[in-house]
Order: structure tokens, then C-alpha cells, then sequence
């Protein structure tokens, strides 16, 4: 048959190789699960192309450039020995530059080099591997991360195609070298030469300034290069508060003491907290123009600092000048007046602070070793008709309670300043709202406690003035301090130590005469800095700028003075000993049984026995609804107290010296 003939045969057989696919090596050897021959790589598959068929061409020191399609001259040199020396040097010039597939490649190739790809794939591969020299992939993996989260990984305004800036445009390509390597120096030193291919502006100025001139003149490795500030990998945009924060905690790495001492100032307790409204390093000193203070043209040179201070303080004038800075309390050749303050406060908080809690201490001793031998006082409030003293008129109630919530508020507000270092101080500004709100808080609470104090004031002086005739400054009912409080004090400690009977008070006791008195310091010193610190365009006006150094120092010291007293000492005298445990709610009904009222005020009780008085000042139990409500706000003081007190103790034991 003629389809049988050797013609038709052969054109069969032609045919049926046509109709068959065609399988690369590689596709064959990968369906036959074939290991790949030399020249291909078993994991990838892909060609191997060796390092010194690329160099070549490339590390021909004779022929350091190539022409492009277009007429272009492009540097095509690589160093073989920078790379023989480099992180990379036992890597294929192709894990690099992953499109390369063939060589003589064509002239013109799209070059596209996969930092981020090599890496992961490097890093998944040998993830667990022991040798030592996969451990940096680690951190490598963290770099990436930070950089896809900066604003050089973001589209680029001009070109939507292109990255703000790839890896390569930052790291020499052919030389990164090893830790502690040269390369690693001779990279810092052109770090800011790099950056400046985009930022030229901000490369000049650095050249300028006090940095520039010790990296790019003296060569000196150790000042401050545009990674330094701005950080490595995760660079945000400068106008961002990612930016102004990571900025300024950048400068403290090698100014340590200045950045101390910022953090104590209203400025740096702000920034820590994490907002960026109060000035930075960089608003004051400069960015990229940094100069030193003797510079003419620097910002902090005496001519120029008073036009940088109104650029918040819009009204500043001369005596703002004086103010310091970077004012250290503990540095008494610089500041010796600031120190002399701190001194000063801190002796009267611990002199305060000791004897009192030594008071409570023995106190508490004193009542539970007489409770022990059956002697304590003991008040039986269980029958109905227990007849009661008038102790505080309603007004007094309703200012003690203003008075005690205006308190607490101002120690939140004002401790989550001074404590901006703590978690808590944190979590605080952002419930409240963040640092402005937290201030108009503050000084809300601040007018109604002044408010309340001059009212106070205005009602005593008024009660005096109304009974003139008869009052008596230094009699039984008068909170001035006489003789006898000396007296009952020294009885007290006597009796503290087992040495002698308890003494008999007239109607106020010595501490409770402290305990009213120690406002009037406290609105003398804390107020009075407070108003300065709240309006210091108007207070320097009259006074030196660093009037407001002194008034943040003594601010703070009697504030922190008066949060641990109040919830510490006052909160024992009144609730906590054993004869008043758990809570004494006489402030809120007004109210004191009058067996409680003998035993604490037995002087007082037998005048007004004597003189007839007494029934004058006899009243009903307090109704249940009273004696609930009461005893409902004066838990939630005591609990909302103690919760201060731990969150200042925490900060006080926690602050960074």
C-alpha cells in the first residue's frame, strides 16, 4: 500500500515529532523528579551562572563603562576584590540580580536586584540553622519590616512606579560590609553624602553644621550622620509625630545628660508621654543647621534665641532668655539657686514624711497593743437611740467633699507629668484625652480648689469678725496652734511608748490643726508657682525666666509632698486606726456619736457640760439614706486615694535619676 511506502513513513514519523510537546531540560527532569545537571541549581532550578563569568566583563578595571541602547554611558564596574570582602562576597552575583538568566546577556537587561526576596528565601531556608553566620538574617528580617513601614517604601510622588527608595539606593551594592568591618565606617562617613543624591537641600545645611563639619571635614565617625537621627530602616515622614518622637529619643543617644534634663521640664514630660505639641530638640536647637551656641548664626545664639522662643511664645520678651533650659537640680556649681530649692524641698518632704509615718507607726502600735490588753475604745453603735454631736455644719461637708475631689483630680492630672516615664502615666493622658485636655483639667480643678479655699476663708474670717466680741484666738475652739498642742504631743509620744496615759484634747487636736493648716502652704507655694507656670508670658513680665525652673521644681516637690500625706498619714488619722477602721464618715453626716466625741475631745465635752452648752449641740442619728450615702463617698474617696497613692509611689520608685 502506498501509505506502507518509505516516503510516507518518514513524513509520518516527521509529523508526529511536531505534534508531541517539547520539555525544557528542566521541565523534563522536574516531571521525572530528576535531579537537575551541573549548571542548574537543585532547589531553584534556575542556571547557574559563576561569579567570574559575570567579572568578566564587570570586573575589568581596563573597561569600567558600557553604552546603553540609547547612546547612555553607564558604569558597569564591580570590584572583585570589595566584593570578595563584602557580607555578600560568597553569594552568585545572580541571587542579586535575579533576572540575569544568560551571559553575554543582552546590552541593555532590566536590572532588577531582589534584596527582599534573597533575604526571606535565605532566612526561611536556614531558619533553625546552627551556624552562627545565618543568625544576622534575624535582624535583616526585622530591617525589612521596619522599611516596608517608612515612607522610602511608599510610591514616589513623581513616578507612582517607583519606590521612594530601594535598598540599593542607600547600601552600596558590591560593598556591605560585616560588623565591625571598615566598609562599615567608610559607609557611615558617606551616609549622609548617600542621602543627599535626593535631599540636597538638607545636605547642605548639614554640611554647615556643627555635625557636618566633624563627619564630612574631620572624618570623624562619631558625630551624629542622618541615620542617626532619623533612624536605619523605619524613616517616617518628618512632619509625622512617628517622626518628631523617634527624633528627639535619637538625640538623647549621645546627649544623655541634656535629654535628662529635658525630660524634667513641662517640654520633655509631654514628649515622653508620646505627644508632640510642646518643643523638641530640633525646634529649639535646629534640624539639619545645627550650630553651636557661639555661632552668630546659630538658633540658640543669645541674639537669635529670643525670636525661636516666639515661635510658641508669641509674646516673649527679654526675661525669657534667662530661663534654663537644660536646668539641673543636682548640678550646684552650674545652678546653685535651683539646687538650693531642691534641697530645700526635699528635706521638708522627708522631715515631714519621717515624722508622721514614725506618728502612725507607734499610733498603730499603741491602739493594737490596747486592744490586746481590752483598754481600746470601742464604740457601740448597735441601739437606736445613740445621741449624736453636731460637728460639722452642711456647708463644711459639702467644701470638704469639693475640696477632696478637686484634690484627687489635680494629683492625677499633675503626676501623670511627673511621672511621664510610668505605663500608667501613659494610659492616663490617653483616657483624658491627651495632654491638652489634660491640662485644661487641671486647671479647671485648680480654680474650683482655689475657689473653695478663698470661700473657706471668706466664711472663717466672717465667723470671727461676727463674733469678735467673744472669739478667742487661742481658746478651745480656735485651729491657731497654742501651748497645749506642744504639750499633748510630747503626752502623745509618752503614751505611744507605754510611758503615760493618753492625753485629753479640746476640740481640735494637734494634727487635725496640721492637717487644716497645711493647705494654706500648699496654696501659698503650689498655687502661686502654678499661676506662673499656667501664664509665663505675663509672669515674665516681673520676673526672671528662670523663676520658672524654681516654680516647676517646687510645683512638683510640694504637689508629691502633699498626694503621699493626704493619702498616707491624713487617711490613718481619720480611717485606718484601729478605733476608726474601717472609715470614719463624720465629715459627710456631719455627725460624731457622742461617746466618740468624749473619748477623742473630752476637754471640749466637759466645758460644754460645764458651761451648759452640750444640748445645744446634741442631734438624732443620721437616717440611713444619710448614713449609706455617707459611707458610699467616703469608700470611693478612700479607694480613688489609695489608687493615687500606689500610681505615685510606683512613679517615685521608678524614676529615672
Amino acid at each position: 500500500m502506498v501509505f506502507r511506502s518509505p516516503v510516507w513513513i518518514f513524513v509520518f514519523l516527521i509529523s508526529f515529532c511536531f505534534l508531541t510537546p517539547v520539555q525544557s531540560a528542566e521541565e523534563e527532569m522536574t516531571i521525572l523528579g530528576e535531579t537537575p545537571p551541573p549548571g542548574f541549581d537543585p532547589v531553584t532550578g534556575k542556571r547557574i551562572i559563576p561569579n567570574k563569568r559575570c567579572l568578566k566583563c564587570h570586573g575589568d578595571a581596563h573597561e569600567k563603562t558600557d553604552t546603553r541602547d540609547d547612546g547612555s554611558i553607564v558604569d558597569i564596574y564591580a570590584d572583585p576584590e570589595i566584593i570578595k570582602d563584602s557580607v555578600h562576597g560568597e553569594q552568585a552575583c545572580t541571587n542579586c540580580h535575579a533576572t540575569i538568566d544568560r551571559v553575554p546577556h543582552r546590552q541593555s537587561p532590566e536590572v532588577v536586584v531582589g534584596c527582599v526576596e534573597c533575604h526571606r528565601e535565605t532566612w526561611d531556608m536556614h531558619r533553625n540553622d546552627p551556624d552562627e553566620k545565618y543568625e544576622r538574617l534575624g535582624v535583616v528580617m526585622e530591617t525589612i519590616d521596619a522599611y516596608y513601614d517608612s515612607i522610602h517604601a511608599l510610591p514616589n510622588k513623581h513616578d507612582q512606579s517607583e519606590t521612594n527608595a530601594t535598598c540599593y539606593d542607600c547600601h552600596d551594592a558590591h560593598n556591605v560590609g560585616t560588623l565591625g568591618s571598615h566598609q562599615r565606617d567608610d559607609h557611615r562617613l558617606k551616609n549622609p553624602e548617600v542621602c543627599g543624591e535626593c535631599h540636597r537641600e538638607q545636605l547642605n545645611n548639614y554640611r554647615e553644621s556643627v555635625h557636618g563639619r566633624a563627619v564630612l571635614e574631620e572624618g570623624d565617625s562619631e558625630s551624629a550622620v542622618c541615620s542617626d537621627c532619623h533612624t536605619t530602616h523605619q524613616i517616617a515622614s518628618p512632619g509625622t509625630d512617628q517622626a518628631k518622637l523617634a527624633i528627639t529619643k535619637n538625640c538623647g543617644d549621645c546627649h544623655e545628660e541634656a535629654q535628662r534634663t529635658y525630660f524634667d521640664s513641662y517640654h520633655g514630660q509631654v514628649h515622653r508621654l508620646g505627644y508632640t505639641n510642646t518643643a523638641k530638640c530640633h525646634d529649639c536647637h535646629g534640624s539639619h543647621e545645627i550650630k553651636g551656641e557661639d555661632d552668630p548664626t546659630s538658633e540658640i545664639h543669645p541674639s537669635n534665641r529670643l525670636e525661636n522662643c516666639r515661635v510658641c511664645h508669641e509674646n516673649a520678651n527679654d526675661n525669657f532668655l534667662t530661663f534654663w533650659p537644660h536646668g539641673d537640680a543636682d548640678d550646684r556649681e552650674k545652678y546653685p539657686g535651683l539646687w538650693f530649692f531642691k534641697m530645700f524641698m526635699q528635706i521638708l518632704i522627708l522631715s515631714v514624711m519621717a515624722f508622721f509615718w514614725v506618728h502612725v507607726v507607734l499610733w498603730l502600735y499603741r491602739e493594737v497593743m490596747d486592744r490586746i490588753q481590752g483598754k481600746g475604745f470601742i464604740e457601740d453603735l448597735s441601739q437606736p437611740d445613740v445621741v449624736y454631736f453636731r460637728r460639722f455644719p452642711v456647708v463644711w461637708t459639702w467644701i470638704h467633699a469639693l475640696f477632696a475631689i478637686a484634690t484627687m483630680t489635680l494629683i492625677l492630672t499633675g503626676t501623670t507629668l511627673l511621672f511621664s516615664h510610668t505605663g500608667w502615666a501613659k494610659a492616663v493622658v490617653v483616657f483624658l484625652g491627651g495632654p491638652e485636655m489634660e491640662g485644661v483639667i487641671h486647671r479647671t480643678a485648680a480654680v474650683i480648689w482655689l475657689g473653695i479655699f478663698l470661700a473657706h476663708l471668706t466664711i472663717a474670717i466672717n465667723n470671727i469678725w461676727r463674733n469678735r466680741g467673744s472669739f478667742k484666738w487661742f481658746g478651745s475652739t480656735s485651729m491657731l496652734p497654742n501651748w497645749k498642742d506642744w504639750e499633748d504631743l510630747k503626752s502623745m509620744f509618752r503614751w505611744f511608748l507605754g510611758r503615760g496615759e493618753r492625753p485629753e484634747f479640746t476640740h481640735w487636736t494637734y494634727w487635725q490643726k496640721f492637717d487644716y493648716w497645711a493647705p494654706f502652704w500648699g496654696a501659698a507655694v503650689i498655687g502661686s508657682s502654678g499661676i506662673m507656670l499656667f501664664a509665663p508670658e505675663a509672669t515674665a513680665i516681673i520676673l526672671p525666666g528662670w523663676m520658672f525652673n524654681i516654680a516647676t521644681l517646687v510645683h512638683a516637690e510640694e504637689a508629691l509632698l502633699a498626694a503621699i500625706f493626704l493619702n498616707s498619714v491624713h487617711f490613718f488619722n481619720v480611717h485606718f486606726r484601729p478605733e476608726r477602721f474601717p472609715m470614719s464618715t463624720t465629715i459627710f453626716t456631719g455627725k460624731i456619736p457622742i461617746e466618740e466625741f468624749k473619748h477623742d475631745h473630752r476637754l471640749e465635752y466637759d466645758r460644754l457640760v460645764e458651761s451648759g452648752e452640750l444640748d445645744r449641740h446634741l442631734v438624732r442619728r443620721p437616717s440611713r439614706r444619710a448614713d449609706l450615702a455617707a459611707s458610699f463617698i467616703t469608700t470611693v474617696l478612700i479607694m480613688s486615694g489609695l489608687a493615687l497613692l500606689t500610681l505615685v509611689l510606683i512613679g517615685v520608685m521608678t524614676k529615672p535619676i
